[in-house]
């Protein structure tokens, strides 16, 4: 029997009325519309009004704004809360210069965060316009980018008036001049990104400086310098993909070549996100450092690893870094095993493979031959997660995770990606990696089919490198 149907006991729901386009391009339907009249309790319209505008104000503008047929409980939140205004989510055959100001008239609360690119903004007028709006006055969250081609343009003068109360910033595809940056204060910015920005060295440091609660630090395929030299005492997180062989660059633009980790006692994560740039790395002082992330489309290497590090850094850091994350071709487990002994105290391996490199089976991994008894500290004291992917369960895949299986004494759980997964198969496997032989009594075994790391394009927003666990999907 159908719900609301005769001797169901509930009754019918009101029709929704149609929207009506208006302010922000959606009016509030008349009282009454959409509500549930004897219907099960809504439970989430019984949440508080701070919460609930908390929920709404992180849906894109159009969907924050169609809360408002929901309920009569709903109505007002949408005007009340935090607006997320995202330029880029509303329907381009509508998108006009009148339409951002629509909104804010329609909207009564104050601009959280906004977003939007110099494409959407139709005109440089159009762009001082909407962020000279009195209802940015206090605006938390700005991603601007602009669309143009090179010559790249400074982004609006204007988008710095936001400096003392921004939390987050994302500028892209523009230049950052010296006179620009000279002399900005950031008090409050948290999380700071970089993407395809041409800027001087001197600027950069400048930026930084000027950031004194900087947590985050994202450089995405910056320009215009060689070096960086990072000095904050309160960074936590740095990310950076230096350049690409497709990316933009004017003639005999100087390349990001070297980072250079001179004081940072808050620092904790550091994700190279291609080790194929040609970066070079090197931690000077970084003693809480926890995370090193090393992701990569080309072959993995051992000594390029170790190379970009340079050996006198690696002292400070060995006996911090608990978490240790990479890219290669092939399970090569002499290359994981060189690793592990620089990093002793590790206590999350995470191993993600090239799915779409066929090279064969690459090396045998016969460990009971050279590593019969491999006295690797963090193996007897410390490892205990292990993810790793793209598993095709040969001969030798079988030996480098069975070299865990019978030596990691502390494991919890071990995560394998597979292509199939079917009980034949997986009994296949329990045998094959001597399972019922493991080092560690209470290790527990997970198959799926599911890709388990981020890689390099997931690795993209300055968020991600605030994640409790960034690598895993």
């Amino acid at each position: 029997m159908e719900a609301g149907g005769p001797g169901s006991g509930s009754k019918k729901r009101k029709p929704t009325a149609p929207l009506e386009k208006g302010a922000g391009g959606d009016r509030a339907p008349p009282p009454g519309a959409g509500e549930d009249e004897g219907g099960e309790d809504d439970r989430i319209s019984s949440l508080p009004d701070g919460v609930l505008g908390e929920i709404v104000s992180l849906l894109p503008t159009k969907d924050g704004a169609r809360t408002q047929v929901l309920a009569s409980r709903w109505r007002h939140l949408w005007r009340s809360a935090p607006l997320n205004l995202d330029v880029g989510t509303l329907p381009t055959e509508n998108l006009d210069h009148d339409v951002i100001q629509r909104i804010l008239s329609a909207h009564l609360g104050p601009v959280r965060r906004f977003s939007v690119s110099a494409e959407h903004a139709l005109s440089d007028a159009t762009m001082e316009d909407w962020l000279r709006s009195p209802a940015f006055d206090n605006l938390q969250e700005l991603e601007f980018c602009s669309w143009l081609p090179p010559p790249v343009v400074p982004p609006p003068a204007s988008i710095f008036r936001f400096a003392a109360t921004l939390r987050l910033a994302v500028i892209g595809t523009c230049h950052l001049s010296d006179d620009m940056v000279k002399g900005l204060h950031f008090p409050q910015l948290k999380h700071l990104a970089l993407d395809e920005v041409i800027v001087s060295e001197c600027a950069l440091h400048g930026l930084v400086a000027g950031c004194p609660a900087l947590e985050c630090l994202l450089l995405h395929l910056v320009s215009r310098f060689c070096c960086v030299r990072i000095n904050s005492l309160t960074l936590r997180s740095i990310g950076v993909l230096a350049h690409l062989g497709t990316v933009w660059l004017q003639g005999g633009t100087p390349r990001f070549e070297e980072l250079v980790i001179e004081k940072a006692p808050c620092l904790e994560r550091l994700f190279h996100i291609d080790l194929y740039d040609g970066l070079q790395g090197s931690v000077i002082s970084a003693p809480k450092m926890e995370t090193l992330c090393f992701l990569s489309n080309d072959n993995f290497s051992f000594d390029r690893i170790i190379q970009g590090l340079r050996a006198d850094s690696l002292a400070t850091m060995v006996c911090t870094v608990k978490v240790l994350a990479f890219n290669m071709s092939i399970f090569s487990l002499h290359m994981v095993i060189e690793l592990m002994r620089c990093f002793p105290c590790l206590e999350k391996l995470y191993i993600q493979n090239d799915s779409g490199n066929v090279m064969g089976t690459g090396p045998k991994n016969c460990w009971l031959r050279k590593h019969r008894n491999p006295n690797i500290k963090c193996l007897d004291a410390h490892l205990k997660t292990i993810v790793l992917e793209s598993y095709r369960g040969i001969v030798s895949e079988v030996n480098f995770v069975s070299f865990f299986v019978r030596n990691a004494r502390v494991l919890e759980s071990i995560t394998i990606q597979v292509k199939t997964i079917d009980k034949e198969f997986i009994a296949k496997q329990q045998r094959l990696l001597q399972v019922k032989n493991k080092a560690s009594r209470g290790a527990r075994f997970h198959y799926t089919t599911d890709r388990c790391l981020r890689d390099i394009g997931d690795i993209s927003n300055v968020r991600d490198l605030d994640l409790t666990d960034p690598f895993v999907r």
